[in-house]
């Protein structure tokens, strides 16, 4: 109506003719003068139906399907999209959109009333109250291999700061350690956490809002004093944050697929981008970014005391050969544990075995299948009594010593008694503690250097180098040797007195 306002001005005003007016406007002369008679505002007719030229010869195999499905269970039933398929193989050749409307049209009629549109209620958190969880299954290359990664999500609801992190499961072990990174990357705790009912945090779903949290996380909440809150089932609008922010995750760090060597180098960077995404302005104070209301909002979350041990514990036996098998893989324990039964402590990168209150044996955590983990000092009173098992026992043909160390077991290995011999090294080093190995490697370093290898030689070198040094009297002078205030007499006539006595044969 603006261009037909101007156009009549230019006319009337202006003196404009048609052919000008025309060439401005870049529309024909006869548009033109028609909108040099239109006064009022133009009212264009609504089509009451739509025309499907392309679809009519289809119209009743369309119907059909979709008396047929709306008799089957919802999720067995057909999309608009997958009908539109079907009807291409049947030979149509129009658009998807037609057969959209038309679907949703047939749908609305069958209902009898219009499509409800759900409304929501526009919600306020106050700074440090919230923060919503999820789970989302993402694609990332690891190690070469494209894999489908877990990354537990975090979202603040005030400011909009979100934390990520990915794991290779999402087991309840995950989900603990992820609160301990999510919270030291928050630096605080807020007052409350919104989750969906998952198995790991709820074992139980009643009427209402009432849940039965699983003990295991109720004591990572007790840890932390946060109150935990599950959603209404297959209601996610709940945490529509967080919702919302795994679709937008997707897009901003997971295309295109990123590929890293170990989780280690995937999270340091997920951890890098959520701080520079915080730059970007807070979707409700527009004149703000995220990071600014973050500076405000952190202050105002509890502190944390003490990290929360975030481990998932189970009863175990521990085999013959001094093992205990966990997903798959195989851990060793000291041997004197064999055939007993002890605790396995498991967190998201260490598999702790636990006994009489004390941690028995504790190794990185491995997620592959048929892998064999062991500690050599394990099996090491085990080589007392065998020492051939040095040769082809398998924590110690696996076993990376150092170069001095090796090439010394080697040349000992091929002389006679050599297993034997170079367990007795293993077990002083064993003796000497955390620093017993570092000994030995010198001990053997110096050995080398003489040209002669042996044991006893290695041996002694440890005992010289290990041994405490004596302290040194000092005199009265101050001076560091000391005199004799008795000189003792020499007298060799004591000797003719032995040979005097008579020895009884």
């Amino acid at each position: 109506m603006e261009e037909v306002a101007e156009i009549r001005r230019l006319h009337f005003v202006e003196k404009a003719t048609v052919s000008e007016l025309a060439k401005q406007f870049k529309l024909s002369r006869p548009t033109i003068r028609k909108h040099l008679h239109t006064l009022d505002e133009p009212v264009y007719p609504v089509r009451k139906s739509q025309p499907h030229p392309k679809l009519g010869p289809f119209r009743n195999q369309l119907e059909q399907w979709l008396e047929a499905d709306s008799r089957l269970p919802v999720k067995r039933r057909r999309t608009a999209q997958r009908l539109f398929e079907c009807l291409q193989v049947e030979g149509y050749v129009g658009g998807y959109c037609a057969v959209r409307r038309y679907v949703k049209a047939w749908k609305q009629d069958q209902s009898g009333s219009p499509p409800v549109t759900q409304v929501f209620v526009p919600l306020y958190f106050p700074p440090g109250e919230t923060c919503q969880f999820d789970w989302s299954h993402e694609t990332a290359v690891i190690a070469g291999v494209e894999q489908v990664v877990k990354v537990a999500q975090f979202r603040l609801t005030y400011s909009r700061q979100m934390f990520v992190i990915a794991y290779p499961r999402e087991t309840q072990e995950m989900v603990l350690d992820a609160h301990n990174q999510a919270f030291a990357f928050f630096g605080g705790v807020p007052k409350r956490m919104v989750y969906d009912n998952l198995k790991t945090v709820v074992d139980a779903i009643f009427s209402g809002k009432e849940r039965q949290f699983n003990r295991r996380f109720l004591t990572l909440a007790n840890h932390y004093l946060f109150e935990p809150i599950a959603c209404t089932p297959e209601s996610g609008w709940e945490k529509g944050q967080v919702e919302k922010q795994v679709c937008d995750i997707r897009s901003w760090l997971f295309t295109p697929t990123p590929k890293f060597d170990d989780f280690t180098g995937l999270n340091a960077w997920l951890d890098q981008r959520c701080r520079e995404l915080a730059a970007r302005p807070n979707p409700e104070q527009t004149s703000r970014t995220i990071a600014d209301c973050f500076a405000q909002e952190q202050p105002l979350l509890m502190p944390i005391k003490a990290v929360f041990d975030g481990y998932v514990e189970t009863m175990r036996r521990v085999t013959s050969q001094s093992l205990i098998r966990i997903e798959r893989n195989r851990y060793s324990v000291p041997v004197h544990w064999a055939n007993m039964a002890v605790s396995v402590r498991v967190t998201a990168n260490r598999v702790r075995m636990v006994a009489e209150g004390q941690v028995i044996a504790d190794h990185p955590r491995h997620f592959g299948r048929d892998q064999l983990i062991c500690d050599p000092w394990h099996y090491l009173p085990v080589l007392e009594k065998k020492p051939g098992a040095l040769r082809n026992g398998a924590p110690f043909v696996t076993w990376d010593l150092p170069v001095s160390i090796t090439v010394v077991r080697d040349r000992v290995l091929k002389q006679p008694k050599g297993d034997r011999a170079f367990v007795e090294l293993l077990m002083m080093a064993r003796d000497l503690g955390d620093n017993g190995l570092d000994a030995l490697e010198v001990a053997c370093d110096l050995t080398l250097q003489t040209g002669i290898v042996s044991a006893a030689i290695v041996l002694n070198e440890m005992r010289r180098l290990t041994e405490a040094a004596r302290p040194v009297a000092l005199s009265e002078t101050g001076s560091a040797t000391p005199t004799l205030t008795i000189e003792p007499i020499a007298d060799c006539s004591r000797y003719d007195s032995l040979r005097s006595v008579n020895h009884v044969h």
